[in-house]
């Protein structure tokens, strides 16, 4: 009953009283229980067992066409106004509530499961001073939990203590962004000292303070007090729920949010019904139709009376009125008789049509091979039912970048060591070859401890670290040595690497396989295997990066006492501090970081630095009392940074790839040719954005320019966003030209659109979190809009997980367009549900996105034929589905209207009343059916080739308002040739034997038969593509129709249900008369003839774009499978950005005294424990071609 009410609750508005700040205490549940926070039990499911039935039936009667079907069934029951039998409208309407509720039912069992899975998770929880082993449902808040290596994260926990020194813990956040590196987390010293001891734990009494639940996923604020001292307490002390532990034996954390409180669930965003754009035209249709139909019904109405006073006097005498019936009371019954008869024009199986076939098209997303991915056995799900069409009218998509358009997989590729290349290979003649799997590889074995999963092809720089090149030595010796990487061995020589970030780990493996292996740490040594030789240097101190510096050094004495400084940062920053000596140097490594910028690499420039001993004591000095300082710190570490960081001598430069999931830039590309706006919406910093925007073809050498939009004022952006407009359309007006108009039921919604201007040529923009912000707020809304819809690719750095639902909203709002959202982690979910379609990347980096997800699937490449393909096949059968849909009912009806003046306004029916109940049911379901499952214009590799196809789904030209008008004047003209040619033709007609036909009877037959024909020649004319269960349903029906018929209107029949069959014998005697089939010709000829000579001249004079590749698919063969070609290098004087971590670095931690203990060698997971997943193989990417040459073209 709670649910109920808390269901109607929510649509009256009820809300409870917002909480301000979060107070608890440490094992003490009566305490926190009094302020009734949330346990930590979620609940995503709609319904139980005894809510389900009242709460859906009344979900579906608030459908305004169930509605209507069910005052259209009391209507039906009143005798004096129906002229059909109840169970006419009662059958279809159960059937419709049936399979709906089915439907809904199966949905949220499925919900109910995905509840039940995650509540029933088991944790050790401290209680009255022991651990007990409890379900995560039950887990309160205040509780005292121990997490174990490789669990997840039960609620969000305040870090306590944990096996790490410094009581640091690793977690992966993939569930939260996607993200497979591991982050660390430390707990304060005053918890950590109470380690493991359960006593001491449960003798634990602190009181925490914090902000009340939010969505901010990189912000914490609170307090702990413990025995009167009070400490604070930021986000790097919290463990968030969807995290896993990693490399971390135990740890015991303090709950402070549980279930819908924690912050992964305040981020998945409210769920809303997502409904298609044909949805709500629909819906517009229908209360038109309404309309329409109350406007028909009341013209016969008046016709009624008309007659009644007029010529129905005449008629009592055979026809003797009712008592108490005059000519108006018959007025008004006959007016509520006729929306019964004339309730076809929305026949409720236009509802059931529409679930089975979108039901249908989802089965074929599930069951398409060419979308399963066999590395991690992942096919294409279409998670909902009700949005196929919708992807055939996408116009934006808005695109995570880590994990979706990319593998988060760090590659060593390319280095540039003393102006020399290393990493490309040429053939004889001086041309560069393209690497491929079949390339041969360097061979490490040599080196016991090189990573077998290290790919590299050149062999030249394993020739010249091999012959000691000092140059090569020092490069990599620099990279074996300056970095913050925690080396664990699981057992001896096997090593595995714990990296801030990916690009860290790759640059020291790159190191380790050509010999120069890290092998150990401790506060004061870094221990390196140099070419088999173990050297332990002395670490005298460690210049962080942060982003202000762009760079980070460290400062060793080797074994013979020699000082050196080792740096590696943006080219930019290393070289303004480089000696006058390494110009030459510097111009040939400057070229070589072009050719790398042009292959959207990430880069990094080496330098070192030779240090007197003397004045390295001095600076010593001064280093510890800067950093010993109590105010001005920062600033005098950095002075004392930049005195030392100068003079530098260049080694050479490195270059990273972060590899694209296969198949982006291809997809990226037919996604544009089709129309199609991408917009990159990411957490990353700035120089990575727009690096992976190259490597992927969204960012273009073409372009005329790209506008980096990064000030720091509302001013700063507002007059950013107005040059870059001024400068794409300097003719534009400064404000922009807004339509308003009124939209949904009842035109109740005030809608508001900015206009799309013209700019010749492409543009690009890049803006960055602090600048969004500012051009969110409203004043700056519309300016963002139409600047960057002029832009044909929009890349957003450093965004929270509200801005990217924030932006989608504002296009959403504004634009009047499809948006499509996709995604891989737990941030991108408010994005999702934001979007008129959310798609969920499954695989390596959590399910979050995918749960809340609309369609998901494994690879973004995926993508192109999930729009180009499925989409616009399911809004093109969507579309002619309904045009037909509404012909062939309007036809039906409009028969009726027009008999109305020839049966005195009595509501008598036109055909046969059991024609009329199977008229959608049986004769004219399954072809309809046929071609909107089955109809494709072209197939799958014409869509491919021409992507054009796409645009006019995007425009709503198939299905529209204009387009149900012209169904509407089509089926009057067939209506009164329906009526009029069998009425004129057999009206002075005899038979053979000379007896009359002229009987009602025979004309009902003969009018129901030249109805179902011309339909389904219609449907013959509006089919493209045809197989053998169309063929079957067409001719099935008509078979089908011929059969019922005779023997409905059989003797056998009519003995046995007089009443109910009272045709008898009419088939027989009508259907062996040539005349009668000569009229049914004619009427044919006259319905059909006029359709395809206007189709005829339209193709002639106006060809649409699928008109033309129709036309091409029937001259030439099947397109030819595009060409594997290697992306092409870019020209560029932009640089790519070495992306550090976007925090602060762990200088501090590696340097401190109590870091890195000596520990014996332990069995610890390792960092991917699936060895065969892509990410831990680290295989090579190979691209598919778009039109996949292994497969033939299959529709679905």
């Amino acid at each position: 009953m709670g649910s109920v009410v808390s269901y109607f609750s929510q649509l009256c508005g009820t809300k409870q009283k917002q909480e301000e700040e979060r107070h608890l205490r440490a094992n003490d549940r009566p305490f926190n229980l009094s302020y009734r926070y949330a346990n930590n039990a979620i609940k995503t499911s709609k319904y139980n067992v005894f809510t389900f039935l009242p709460l859906n039936l009344f979900e579906q009667f608030r459908r305004l066409a169930n509605a209507y079907f069910l005052v259209l069934f009391l209507l039906q029951l009143i005798p004096q106004i129906s002229s059909l039998a109840w169970f006419t409208t009662a059958i279809p309407l159960m059937l419709v509530l049936a399979i709906t509720a089915v439907k809904d039912a199966s949905d949220d069992i499925n919900r109910h499961k995905s509840d039940n899975q995650v509540n029933n998770r088991r944790v050790d929880v401290l209680i009255d001073e022991e651990l007990r082993n409890e379900k995560w449902m039950n887990v309160q808040v205040g509780d005292m939990i121990k997490l174990e290596n490789n669990q997840f994260v039960t609620a969000d926990l305040l870090l306590l203590s944990s096996s790490e020194p410094l009581n640091l813990v690793y977690i992966e956040t993939a569930e939260l962004d996607g993200e497979t590196n591991l982050k660390v987390k430390q707990a304060l010293t005053v918890t950590g000292e109470m380690g493991d001891s359960i006593d001491v734990l449960a003798g634990f009494r602190g009181e925490v303070r914090c902000e009340p639940p939010n969505n901010r996923l990189d912000k914490f604020k609170g307090t702990l007090t413990v025995n009167g001292q009070t400490y604070a307490l930021d986000n790097d002390k919290v463990l968030l729920r969807g995290c896993t532990l990693r490399n971390t034996e135990w740890c015991f954390g303090l709950v402070i949010f549980g279930g819908p409180d924690t912050k992964l669930m305040q981020n998945s965003g409210k769920t809303t019904f997502k409904r298609t754009s044909i949805d709500h035209l629909m819906n517009v249709l229908v209360l038109c139709i309404f309309g329409f139909l109350a406007s028909m019904c009341s013209i016969l109405a008046i016709g009624n009376a008309v007659w009644e006073g007029r010529e129905g006097s005449a008629f009592t005498a055979f026809l003797p009125r009712e008592p108490g019936i005059d000519a108006a009371l018959s007025s008004f019954l006959s007016f509520w008789s006729y929306v019964i008869i004339l309730n076809t024009v929305v026949p409720i199986s236009l509802y059931v049509s529409v679930e089975i076939i979108r039901l249908g098209n989802s089965f074929y997303i599930d069951w398409d091979r060419k979308m399963y991915y066999p590395k991690s056995d992942t096919p294409a799900q279409a998670r909902t039912t009700t949005l196929n069409e919708e992807l055939g009218q996408i116009k934006y998509i808005f695109s995570d970048k880590t994990g979706t358009l990319t593998q988060n997989i760090m590659t060593f590729n390319k280095c540039s060591i003393n102006g020399k290349v290393y990493g490309e290979l040429f053939d004889f003649s001086g041309q560069r070859v393209e690497i491929t799997e079949k390339t041969e590889r360097v061979d490490f074995s040599w080196n016991q401890l090189a990573d077998p999963k290290f790919i590299f092809h050149d062999h030249s720089l394993m020739e010249t670290v091999r012959e000691g090149n000092p140059e090569a030595h020092a490069f990599f010796r620099l990279l074996a040595l300056c970095h913050t990487v925690m080396p664990e061995e699981k057992k001896e020589g096997e090593l595995y690497y714990q990296a801030q970030s990916p690009d860290e780990g790759a640059l020291v493996t790159a190191a380790r396989n050509f010999g120069f292996v890290f092998r150990s740490r401790t506060p004061e040594t870094i221990t390196v295997m140099e070419m088999g030789i173990q050297v332990t240097y002395e670490l005298l101190a460690v210049l962080d990066f942060n982003n202000v510096r762009k760079r980070m050094s460290v400062i060793v004495r080797s074994p013979k006492g020699k000082l050196t400084l080792y740096c590696k940062g943006a080219d930019t920053i290393i070289y303004e501090r480089l000696h006058p000596s390494c110009k030459t140097l510097m111009d040939v490594t400057t070229r070589h970081l072009h050719e790398y910028a042009g292959d959207g690499l990430r880069t990094l420039v080496l330098a070192y630095k030779d240090l007197d001993v003397d004045y390295m004591d001095e600076w010593g000095e001064r280093h510890h009392e800067a950093s010993t300082a109590m105010e001005g710190r920062e600033e005098r570490l950095d002075e004392l940074y930049e005195e030392i960081e100068k003079d530098m001598l260049l080694l050479g430069a490195t270059a990273v790839e972060d590899k694209l999931q296969d198949g982006v830039p291809q997809t990226i590309e037919q996604l544009a040719k089709a129309g199609i706006k991408i917009w990159v919406l990411t957490g990353d910093k700035q120089e990575t954005a727009e690096n992976i925007g190259y490597s992927c073809n969204m960012l273009r050498e073409e372009m005329k320019e790209v506008f980096i939009v990064a000030a720091n004022t509302a001013e700063g952006v507002k007059e950013e966003l107005q040059n870059a407009r001024r400068k794409m359309c300097p003719e534009a007006a400064e404000k922009p030209s807004v339509i308003k108009a009124r939209a949904g039921l009842f035109w109740l919604q005030k809608t508001e659109t900015i206009q799309d201007e013209t700019v010749n040529g492409e543009y690009g923009l890049v803006i960055n979190g602090h600048s969004l912000a500012f051009a969110l707020e409203k004043n700056l809304q519309w300016e963002l809009l139409r600047t960057a819809c002029m832009c044909q690719t929009v890349i957003c750095c450093r965004v929270t997980p509200l801005q990217k639902a924030q932006v989608v909203q504002l296009v959403k709002k504004y634009k009047q367009a499809v948006t499509l959202a996709i995604g891989d982690g737990a941030n991108d979910v408010s994005m999702i549900k934001a979007a008129h379609i959310g798609v969920g990347i499954s695989g390596q980096e959590g399910m979050q996105a995918v749960l809340s997800s609309d369609y998901s699937f494994a690879q973004f490449r995926y993508l192109q034929r999930l729009l180009l393909v499925h989409g616009r096949w399911s809004y093109l059968r969507m579309c002619k589905f309904l045009r037909y849909f509404f012909y062939k009912n309007f036809t039906f009806t409009f028969v009726h209207f027009w008999y109305a003046f020839f049966c005195g306004f009595s509501a008598q029916t036109v055909y046969d009343e059991w024609f009329i109940t199977l008229y959608n049911l049986v004769y004219t379901a399954l072809p309809v059916l046929g071609l909107s499952l089955f109809d494709q214009d072209v197939n799958d590799r014409w869509s491919f080739q021409y992507p054009q196809l796409y645009c006019p789904g995007q425009l709503s030209l198939y299905f529209n308002k204009k387009a149900f008008v012209q169904c509407m004047l089509h089926s009057c003209y067939s209506s009164l040739i329906l009526l009029y040619i069998p009425w004129a033709a057999m009206q002075d007609t005899v038979r053979d034997d000379g007896k009359d036909i002229a009987d009602y009877q025979s004309f009902a037959l003969l009018a129901q038969t030249c109805l179902l024909i011309v339909v389904n020649i219609q449907l013959c004319l509006d089919t493209y593509y045809w197989t053998a269960v169309n063929q079957f349903f067409v001719w099935g029906s008509l078979a089908a129709y011929f059969a019922i018929t005779f023997t409905m209107y059989s003797n056998g029949m009519f003995f046995i249900f007089t009443s109910s069959f009272p045709f008898v014998g009419t088939a027989r005697n009508s259907l062996n008369q040539p005349n009668v089939w000569l009229t049914i010709f004619l009427t044919l000829l006259l319905c059909i003839l006029p359709v395809v000579a206007f189709r005829f001249i339209l193709i002639q004079l106006r060809p649409t774009i699928n008109d033309k590749v129709r036309r091409k698919v029937r001259k030439e063969k099947l397109p030819a499978p595009a060409p594997r070609r290697p992306p092409a290098r870019r020209i560029s004087t932009r640089r790519s950005g070495y992306a550090f971590s976007h925090s602060h670095g762990y200088g501090d931690l590696v340097t401190s005294r109590r870091f890195l203990l000596k520990r014996p060698l332990r069995n610890r997971a390792v960092l991917f424990t699936q060895t065969d997943s892509p990410l831990a193989e680290n295989q090579p990417q190979h691209y598919r071609t778009i039109k996949e040459v292994s497969e033939e073209s299959t529709s679905p």
